[in-house]
């Protein structure tokens, strides 16, 4: 995502996606994702995955599978605290690029 450099900037496309899918109940998160494997709720899910393991690439720590809970209700907050964590974690712009790359890319899908 061009113009992408800052956690400001992660944190608004972060909050696009939070937006446009927080008010969702189950039959939302269950229907197929416009493209791509599996439903909508994988494709946050996929994401939320994603970010954890940059920010533990950044942290030097080792990754770890970020649990699916029961309602796909939570995977905005689980969105959240994982970019947050990202963003605490210090990354690169280029990091920053990926990842607000990759929540745009999920924005589209959904």
């Amino acid at each position: 995502m061009a113009g992408v450099t800052d956690q400001d900037d992660l944190g608004r496309v972060v909050d696009l996606l939070t937006r446009q899918v927080s008010h969702w109940q189950a039959p939302r998160w269950s229907a197929p994702a416009a493209a791509g494997d599996g439903t909508r709720g994988d494709a946050v899910h996929r994401l939320v995955q994603r970010l954890a393991d940059l920010a533990a690439d950044v942290e030097g720590r080792v990754r770890q599978e970020v649990p699916r809970l029961d309602n796909d209700t939570s995977l905005p907050d689980q969105l959240r605290v994982v970019a947050a964590d990202l963003v605490a974690a210090g990354p690169s712009p280029e990091v920053l690029v990926a990842a607000a790359g990759d929540v745009a890319g999920v924005r589209a899908v959904l």
